[in-house]
């Protein structure tokens, strides 16, 4: 049964983040009151440091906990429906991760949709990768993560990667939107449980990422794209998601491509939850699980 502080939080977002997705129009406005939203979720913790850096040609952050793992690095992309986001809204909780995974993060701010649109993103997305492998980095030594919208990205990136013979040491993706033709049974089956998420305007945030293009594209919907021999990849959902059945169908893709997939399907639990991870138990504990399969893939990979 999930905690009393995972309930209060699903209600505070009900209240708040819901209605701005639902009602607002998609302007710089909304942006600024996303992004401000997201900021309250959390402080950063003790032990970590954080500095701005250039990734793929962007501004972005890395942190990292005070001793990290030499060598090796997350490269994460943040949620927010290629709308808003970016590194500072998530830098709190990707301190935690770094804390809990021993590992330096690097959070890119990739192009939103009111900078450019779809393929604007992904294109960042790569060069992201090519800036650390120009830096000397092996692909063994990078795990690429991302949560929502930031998620598919991280995805559609890999499946980039495999298909040009480069394989990351994992994946991680908490609440990935993974399809943008929303073809998932939990699209409908959740709207009404779903908490942050209003299941009415997924179709609208896709077709103004797009801008016209097809949304079977497997860059912009890793749900139609190829995983040959794919790395080891862990999947973070909420039962109460519409988003629940991207996560899912993703799984079962990896998995018929011979790859080595832990979904894990928290009970109670909302989109994104671990943005809480200072206030609600299972967001903690949902890092803290992340941290431990993140440095136990690093030490496969690098064997």
């Amino acid at each position: 049964m999930s905690s009393r502080r995972l309930r209060a939080y699903g209600l505070v977002a009900r209240a708040t983040i819901w209605p701005i997705l639902a009602y607002s129009k998609k302007g710089e406005a909304s942006r600024r009151l996303l992004d401000f939203a997201a900021a309250l979720s959390g402080h950063y913790p003790r032990g970590t440091t954080r500095k701005e850096v250039q990734i793929g040609g962007r501004h972005g952050l890395r942190i990292g906990p005070e001793s990290a793992a030499p060598g090796q690095v997350i490269l994460y992309f943040h949620g927010g429906a290629y709308f808003s986001g970016s590194s500072k809204t998530h830098g709190p909780m990707l301190g935690q991760l770094a804390l809990d995974s021993k590992t330096d993060v690097i959070a890119q701010d990739y192009r939103l949709v009111l900078e450019a649109p779809f393929p604007a993103a992904f294109e960042d997305a790569v060069a992201a990768w090519d800036d650390l492998r120009g830096q000397g980095y092996d692909a063994s030594q990078i795990l690429l993560a991302g949560d929502s919208a930031g998620g598919g990205l991280a995805l559609a990136l890999l499946a980039h990667l495999l298909a040009r013979g480069e394989k990351p040491a994992g994946l991680l993706a908490l609440s990935p939107w993974t399809d943008l033709t929303h073809s998932g049974d939990s699209i409908r089956a959740n709207a009404r449980r779903d908490a942050m998420l209003p299941s009415q305007r997924t179709a609208e945030a896709a077709e103004s990422y797009l801008a016209g293009a097809d949304p079977t594209d497997p860059r912009a919907s890793p749900h139609f794209a190829d995983f040959p021999n794919p790395p080891p990849v862990m999947l973070q959902v909420g039962d109460q998601e519409i988003l629940l059945d991207d996560a899912r169908r993703m799984a079962a893709k990896l998995e018929a491509s011979g790859g080595e997939v832990r979904l894990d399907v928290w009970e109670g639990a909302h989109h994104v939850w671990q943005l809480a991870f200072g206030f609600v138990p299972e967001a903690a504990e949902a890092l803290r699980q992340a941290g431990a399969w993140v440095q136990e893939n690093f030490e496969k990979a690098m064997r």
